[in-house]
């Protein structure tokens, strides 16, 4: 759907549901066009409403592009709990699937929604707050398998937040937006190798 296509109306309509039409009518430019040059009069013009209407829900064009990226990664954060929690994998199965989807998810933004990723680039480069909420999430959540996997016996680390920062330090080549798409040439290794490298690190003597 083109953004010129999108003609919701806004009467009598709750402010967390105008909210959520700005948001989606953004994404649809952001898709579109880029965010970067998507304007608060294209949003509006297309939601049939005024510019200062939109700064009613959003005091400015970047509070828009934080709460369109909020909501991508908040996807990302949910299917990396998702994974946390399966039952009938062991903590090493799921930290190895966890570091998989990440990478996996980051090169489909890069290579099939190109203008997204440009936005999500962007707000890594710019160090937006919500870029380091979700750094912090994401870690938290690979800490929380490797605490399950020493209490298993399986990890041997006195610290689980530490070894978490290290391994998300340690993935980072493979799966932060500003690399996600760089060639991996020698002497950067092959993820499957950085992986066996780092689960090494967790193993018990």
């Amino acid at each position: 759907m083109h953004p010129a296509d999108i003609k919701p109306t806004i009467a009598d309509e709750s402010a967390p549901t105008t909210r959520c039409r700005i948001m989606a009518t953004a994404s649809t430019f952001f898709h579109e066009i880029g965010y970067q040059k998507t304007t608060v009069a294209d949003i509006a013009r297309a939601l049939k409403m005024s510019p200062a209407n939109v700064y009613r829900f959003f005091d400015s064009k970047k509070a828009i592009n934080e709460a369109v990226l909020e909501r991508l990664i908040g996807e990302v954060e949910a299917m990396l709990i998702a994974i946390a929690e399966r039952p009938g994998q062991t903590p090493t199965e799921r930290l190895v699937a966890a570091i998989h989807a990440l990478h996996r998810h980051g090169m489909e933004r890069y290579e099939r929604y190109p203008r997204i990723h440009e936005m999500v680039e962007a707000a890594m480069a710019e160090s937006w707050d919500v870029c380091s909420e979700h750094v912090a999430k994401l870690t938290a959540v690979l800490e929380r398998i490797i605490r399950d996997g020493v209490r298993e016996g399986e990890f041997a680390t006195s610290d689980p937040a530490a070894a978490a920062g290290c391994i998300h330090v340690g993935i980072a080549r493979y799966t932060h937006p500003l690399l996600v798409g760089q060639p991996l040439q020698p002497p950067i290794p092959p993820l499957e190798t950085m992986i066996a490298f780092l689960l090494r690190s967790l193993a018990r003597p």
